[in-house]
């Protein structure tokens, strides 16, 4: 039965399929630049809870700061209404910090300062002043923006705007009525950057925090806090140099990797593939070994491939061969058969000249014999073609068919030693059909004792068969094994009986070769041994 071709349609190839994975798994790192975003988003909510860490220590010094001046009369703001306090009996009330970059937090860039309607009430900027130093010392280390605010959002301490307005702005407005808020702000530099531009101020928002300061219930000010928040690309600035190694690494890694494939898989591959097209082809270079195998397993495949090519082109020139053989041995007898009819027709057909009744005797004599011929030789081809239909899986020994063998040659004694119990390879119809002929051929040669003896190996059974008959002369040795080749064709040889033996143990993975130095004449047989096979105890003798 012949396999169904492939849909002709296109298929990558191996080398292509290796290709694309090496690329794919040298680009995830670049993949990562798309996720910068995310990793922003985090950062901006890391710098909102440290700008709530320090705007809350603010806040508690400002409310000391107000709750001692409460007795003097320092104006309080608006009281926070009794659904938005904070419950007494929880100890913990943390702000967590929601900042999205991904939401609608952006806001646009941060108002500017305006004009205060009335100023600071002095004991406020008493407050200012004492927190601004501490503002300062603190600004040198978390580099944040702060802005003190009075009840009224008017700026009592800070670096700049002093004395104006912030209460216009979304995230104080909100903080002046108690509650916390923060803002996510586009930034704009007030100047052009500068050629080489600091990376750790390189981030376009800005994050605002707005404290709102809480005095017996009422706001007392706020704590404006704002700061650039630090970004991957400071970090991979800092570690250039590990990232570049790193980046390094990688290519470097993944180009070893390419070669070690294309060494180890995509080239021995190819040089099979290009192999199994030469063998198609007839080619004879196309069996000559790899010159890379790669792995074990190509190595292992390769083996078996030719291997298996080898036997397919022996099969292959065996037919031919015994193709050829057989048209000849057949034109013989068919062209004696045809030559003796026409000769007895032509004498019927005669008016005189007639055969005598001893020629026509002889012409039919020879007619019968050469048909008998033409039997024994479709004989012999029927019994090649069961044997070579065997299945594989079918196992017998030795020991099975010898009562048969005994049986087939009654007149022949038959000795047997060694381990004949010991399951092979072949049918026991198969290994009938070997043993026959080997005992027909030795008893047409005289003998009167055939011998079996096998020896034990771990994956054959050697197995010797030797007569007593008519030796072999050194010129016929090298040719008993093909086929047609006797030298008893005027007594009925075929000479097939030897070539469907080799046939036979060739097929069934098994040989079968002349012993030269052996007395009398002697065959080894080198059976495959049944992968599954029973343990037997007994041996026979």
């Amino acid at each position: 039965m012949i396999a169904p071709k492939p849909k002709r349609k296109w298929r990558p190839s191996l080398g292509q399929i290796v290709f694309g994975v090496l690329a794919l798994v040298a680009t995830l790192p670049l993949v990562g630049l798309f996720f910068f975003r995310i990793y922003d988003n985090q950062l901006i909510r890391q710098t909102q809870a440290e700008l709530i860490a320090q705007s809350r220590v603010l806040a508690a010094v400002y409310a000391e700061e107000v709750t001692a001046r409460l007795a003097a009369g320092i104006p309080l703001g608006a009281e926070i209404p009794p659904e938005a306090r904070p419950d007494a009996s929880d100890e913990v009330t943390p702000i967590r910090p929601l900042l999205d970059l991904l939401a609608n937090d952006l806001f646009v860039r941060r108002p500017d300062a305006r004009d205060a309607v009335h100023p600071a009430d002095p004991a406020y900027v008493a407050i200012g002043a004492r927190l601004l130093p501490i503002i300062r010392e603190t600004q040198k280390v978390t580099l944040a923006g702060f802005r003190v605010l009075d009840p009224q959002g008017v700026v009592i301490a800070g670096r700049d705007e002093m004395g104006k307005s912030l209460a216009h702005i979304e995230e104080v407005a909100a903080a002046l009525k108690g509650k916390y808020s923060a803002a996510l702000r586009i930034r704009i530099p007030d100047k052009a950057p500068p050629p080489i531009y600091s990376i750790s101020r390189g981030v376009g928002v800005h994050v605002f925090s707005a404290m709102p300061v809480i005095v017996n219930d009422h706001v007392a000010g706020v704590i404006y806090t704002s700061r650039t928040p630090r970004n991957i690309f400071e970090h991979l600035y800092v570690e250039r140099g590990k990232f570049i190694a790193a980046g390094s690494a990688i290519v470097l890694t993944t180009l070893l990797v390419g070669l070690i494939v294309a060494r180890t898989i995509t080239r021995p591959m190819r040089e099979l593939v290009d192999r199994a097209g030469r063998i198609g082809r007839n080619d004879p270079t196309g069996f000559r070994p790899l010159a890379h195998y790669g792995t074990r397993d190509f190595a292992e495949l390769a083996e078996h491939f030719f291997a298996m090519a080898e036997q397919l082109a022996q099969r292959s020139s065996y037919v031919r061969n015994f193709s050829a053989h057989l048209t000849h041995e057949l034109k013989s007898p068919l062209t004696s058969i045809k030559g003796a009819a026409e000769l007895l027709l032509d004498s019927l057909h005669a008016a005189s000249d007639q055969l005598t009744r001893a020629e026509q005797e002889r012409f039919l004599g020879n007619i019968l014999g050469d048909a008998e011929r033409l039997e024994r030789m479709a004989q012999r081809l029927r019994e090649l073609a069961r044997a070579e239909a065997g299945q594989p899986s079918e196992s017998s020994s030795p020991a099975d068919v010898v009562p048969a063998l005994r049986e087939r040659f009654p007149d022949t004694r038959i000795d047997i030693c060694g381990r004949l119990d010991r399951r092979v390879g072949l049918s026991s119809e198969t290994l009938l059909i070997v043993l026959t002929h080997l005992a027909d051929n030795a008893i047409r040669h005289g003998a009167r004792t055939i011998t079996l003896a096998a020896d034990d190996r771990t994956d054959q059974l050697v197995l010797t068969v030797s007569n007593d008959g008519n030796p072999i002369s050194p010129a016929n040795r090298e040719r008993i094994f093909d086929a047609f080749f006797t030298t008893r064709r005027d007594s009925g040889g075929t000479g097939m009986g030897l070539a469907i033996v080799r046939a036979v143990m060739m097929s069934h993975g098994g040989a079968i070769d002349l012993l030269p130095d052996a007395p009398g004449v002697s065959f080894e047989l080198r059976l495959p041994v049944a992968e599954r096979e029973t343990p037997r105890r007994s041996y026979l003798k």
